[in-house]
């Protein structure tokens, strides 16, 4: 749970940025990409990233930038780039101009429980990791470079003069 705003800027800051590099590499030809049949498509999974933000952090009083989330899932890969960097940003610049260490405590009622608005953050930030795990695997599948997210991907090791660990 965040106990200080200047907390949560520092790990959303980092960690949406490591998002919108998710998002950056997707191709409109991407898109269709799932595990498997009757599963979530690659733009679906992206869209749920995108369309979480308002549609929970709303709950807590702020009004997050960005799409309705009961919009439909864009067929565009730019789309869904632009409007997680619109919302990503938005839910930045809200948190810091409308709360305060004090607030985080502030609690909400969300899908009836009552959280912590600093606990609302955290979930919605460990919602986003989980997803993006999942976007990282119908990216290989559908043929796309995986971007850096917690240390090199597959193609990165070279670059840092190292071999690229066996498989």
């Amino acid at each position: 749970m965040f106990t200080q705003v200047s907390a949560f800027e520092k790990y959303w800051s980092r960690e949406s940025k490591t998002t919108q590099n998710l998002m950056d590499a997707l191709t409109d030809e991407s898109l269709g990409q799932a595990v498997a049949d009757g599963h979530r498509t690659l733009a679906r999974v992206a869209w749920h990233i995108v369309t979480s933000i308002p549609e929970m952090v709303n709950r807590t009083g702020l009004r997050a930038a960005g799409v309705n989330p009961e919009s439909p899932v864009p067929s565009a890969a730019g789309e869904i780039q632009k409007a997680y960097a619109t919302a990503s940003q938005s839910l930045l610049e809200q948190v810091k101009s409308e709360w305060n260490d004090d607030t985080l405590q502030d609690e909400d009622d969300m899908y009836g429980e009552k959280w912590k608005k600093g606990h609302t953050l955290h979930v919605l930030m460990q919602h986003e990791i989980h997803h993006r795990g999942q976007m990282s695997v119908l990216m290989r599948q559908a043929g796309l470079r995986v971007p850096q997210i917690y240390g090199p991907a597959k193609e990165d090791w070279t670059s840092y003069g190292m071999p690229v660990p066996e498989v």
